[in-house]
């Protein structure tokens, strides 16, 4: 079967994608969605990610690897040697973005300094991924998505609060940083239009995990105080937060005081409504202990879709605790197409959904090296000096 012909708004962009693991590859891939042609640069010994697992689905490709490497075409290119670097710099040159997260001063080594790639390729988009930057204190610092979880201070805020500080269990650091410099694309992308030149876009780990401390950071910003764990009730809402139904866990928001109102009698528990301890949002967040003890008891009795169908209709927000099983089938997620099929690949949907200029699912991951030939027949090369870089191991085939 042929791959469905790209669509969305980046047709005509070029990108060249440097980059390994989850936040470089996460935002190329959402740049391919979109219709964007991407080529992914992978050293011999290929991205870490092929490796991570199990589950694999192909012998050479873990599951893992497949959530961020679609819609892309793939080259293997040892940078490591002039000739790659000679065929980096011809890449650079056919290209209007690059994605990169190389350890500091790795691309200068090459001879592609910062300085280098303004004169060289002034309309090039450079898209710098970093643990914690380039420069200051921890400048060059590797880092990963758990590390800046603890470092930025998102892990002292997850968990309950009598037991451990816990990772996020979702590598939120890094998606949010590949969200971000998907972002920087399109907005030095933007101005590219107006100005004709380029720039770099420059994301960092740190400064993700630094940005997603809110209302902690807020908080703490106005009061001094060091805001604690709370598991997963909020700590300025009350109640928000899961509860032990008949059948499973269910969550429950009462965000403000028409709500908690529908909530106690939804729960048989009119009273409580007008309780001094729980009247206002305040009231209730002071008293959040009791207020919780209160209702644990009715919500125990009710199974948890039949008790957040009651909720809802009073326009109370209240879902089951889904697992990732449940959420994948569920039938609100399949019908916002939030899973996609293609010729054996099964991912998760495009969540940014444009009504005239939608992304589309055309591939699968490549294999590595699948396209080398077919790109370096692109630069203009001849199949007697592509044939010549394969065996001498500088640009290879899958």
């Amino acid at each position: 079967m042929n791959a469905p012909e790209p669509t969305g708004s980046l047709q005509g962009i070029r990108v060249l994608d440097l980059s390994r693991i989850l936040a470089g590859p996460l935002c190329s891939q959402m740049l391919a969605d979109h219709g964007a042609e991407v080529i992914k640069v992978e050293p011999p010994a290929g991205d870490d990610t092929r490796r991570w697992g199990p589950p694999f689905v192909t012998g050479t490709m873990s599951a893992y690897h497949t959530g961020v490497n679609r819609n892309k075409n793939n080259i293997c290119l040892d940078l490591t040697t002039v000739d790659g670097q000679r065929l980096l710099g011809e890449l650079l040159s056919d290209v209007d973005v690059v994605v990169e997260n190389f350890k500091a001063g790795t691309l200068a080594k090459w001879g592609y300094s910062d300085e280098v790639i303004a004169e060289r390729f002034p309309r090039l988009v450079h898209c710098r991924i970093t643990g914690f930057g380039t420069d200051g204190p921890m400048g060059s610092t590797p880092g990963y998505d758990a590390i800046l979880q603890a470092y930025g201070g998102l892990m002292s805020v997850n968990g309950e609060k009598s037991g451990p500080m816990l990772r996020v269990g979702v590598p939120i650091v890094d998606m949010v940083t590949g969200i971000y410099a998907f972002s920087g694309v399109l907005l030095a992308l933007h101005d590219r239009h107006a100005t004709g030149r380029g720039q770099l876009v420059d994301c960092t780990l740190l400064d993700t995990a630094v940005s997603l401390l809110h209302p902690h950071s807020a908080s703490w910003l106005a009061s001094g105080k060091i805001p604690q764990r709370t598991g997963s009730a909020h700590p300025s809402i009350a109640p928000y937060d899961t509860f032990d139904a008949a059948d499973g866990e269910i969550f429950i928001s009462g965000g403000n005081d028409r709500q908690f109102r529908s909530i106690v009698e939804v729960l048989g528990l009119p009273e409580l409504a007008d309780d001094p301890r729980f009247t206002t949002n305040a009231d209730r967040v002071h008293n959040m202990a009791v207020l919780r003890d209160a209702l644990a008891a009715p919500i125990s009795t009710r199974t948890r879709a039949d008790l957040a169908e009651s909720l809802l209709e009073r326009g109370v927000p209240a879902t089951p605790v889904h697992d990732v099983g449940e959420a994948l089938t569920d039938p609100q997620v399949l019908h916002r197409e939030m899973v996609v099929e293609q010729d054996g690949y099964r991912g998760t949907g495009i969540p940014i959904k444009l009504g005239r200029t939608p992304g589309n699912v055309r591939t699968a991951p490549r294999e590595q090296g699948a396209d080398t030939r077919r790109i370096l027949t692109g630069l203009g090369y001849t199949d007697e000096e592509i044939t010549a870089l394969i065996d001498a191991d500088i640009a290879r085939t899958s």
